[in-house]
This record gives structure tokens, C-alpha cells and sequence, in this order.
């Protein structure tokens, strides 16, 4: 009896934090609650459209000194490169050939892209949300795994953005997750 007391204690705290809204119950609905999380949705982290709001170019550009990591500008280059590519894939429609080489989807940001990156970043993810809301059931089942690595992959370079931002001193933690 003691145990099962002390489990009840461990456990209601997690259901109820997991409570606060409805759950989805189709795979639909998963998938669009990890793109929504991830794209603009406060939810258990920080998502995509917060981590990168309010920046300038030159904060976006900025590297930490003396260590190997990626700027703001390039991480989210690298989101919107590999958003739209697969969301190209996702449609039927063709992509330009990849070489293999990941370093190129970093590398190619410029501060002077920096407004548009973050509009185009938007913009991808939006559509993303759409064409999920807009498929139908077997495209969805056959394309689950594509579309949950895109929320992963989003949720991994958040945690990287907010890093860089932290080391540079342009992050509100009031924006963070409470």
C-alpha cells in the first residue's frame, strides 16, 4: 500500500501537468501539434518564431569566439533549407540535388539575408501546418516519419539557437518557457 501511495504521488503531478489542454487522437493531430510546437505554439519549449524574434543581422551573424558552433542566422538557414526541401518532397514535386555535403546548408547565410531568412522561415512552416491540415490519410501515415524528424529537427536547433543567444547576451529569458 505504501508503494502504490508513494507511485500516485510521483505519477498525478505529471497527469496533471499533461491535462492543461486536450490531446490529440489521430495521427493528424500529433503531427500538427509537434509542427505547431515547434513553429510558433508555446508550449514545453521554446519554438522556432520566439527563438529568433527581435534579432538584428548582426546579432543573427554572430559566432561565440574561440569555440566551433554555428550562428543564429545559420542555424535557422539550415531549418528553412531542410523545412523546404522536405516539405518539396512531401508535395511530389522535384528538389535540387543534394551533394551530401551538410556543412553547405549552414553556410550559405548572410546577414544581408537575415529579414527575408526569418520571413522565409516563417512562411515554411505555415505551409507546413498546411499541407499537413490538407493531406489526406494515407499520405500522412506513409510520410509520419518525415514529418515527425521535421518537429525533432526543428526542437534540436531551437536548443542550439537559444545557446548561441544566451553566450551573446540577446535572449529574454522572460521569453522562455514558464
Amino acid at each position: 500500500m505504501k508503494k502504490l501511495a508513494v507511485a500516485l504521488l510521483l505519477v498525478v503531478p505529471f497527469t496533471a501537468f499533461g491535462q492543461d489542454k486536450k490531446a490529440p487522437t489521430d495521427l493528424r493531430g500529433v503531427l500538427l501539434e509537434q509542427l505547431r510546437t515547434t513553429n510558433s505554439a508555446e508550449d514545453w519549449f521554446v519554438p522556432v518564431s520566439i527563438a529568433v524574434d527581435g534579432m538584428t543581422a548582426e546579432q543573427a551573424q554572430w559566432k561565440p569566439a574561440g569555440k566551433d558552433a554555428h550562428s543564429v542566422g545559420q542555424l535557422a538557414y539550415h531549418i528553412w533549407y531542410w523545412d523546404s526541401r522536405s516539405l518539396q518532397k512531401f508535395k511530389g514535386e522535384k528538389t535540387e540535388p543534394f551533394d551530401g555535403n551538410n556543412n553547405e546548408t549552414f553556410d550559405k547565410f548572410t546577414a544581408a539575408q537575415w529579414d527575408d531568412l526569418v520571413k522565409k522561415l516563417h512562411q515554411e512552416m505555415a505551409d507546413w501546418e498546411a499541407a499537413v491540415q490538407g493531406a489526406d490519410d494515407a499520405k500522412l501515415a506513409a510520410n509520419a516519419s518525415l514529418i515527425a524528424h521535421i518537429g525533432a529537427h526543428r526542437a534540436y536547433h531551437v536548443g542550439q539557437i537559444l545557446y548561441v543567444r544566451k553566450l551573446q547576451g540577446s535572449w529574454n529569458p522572460d521569453k522562455g518557457v514558464k
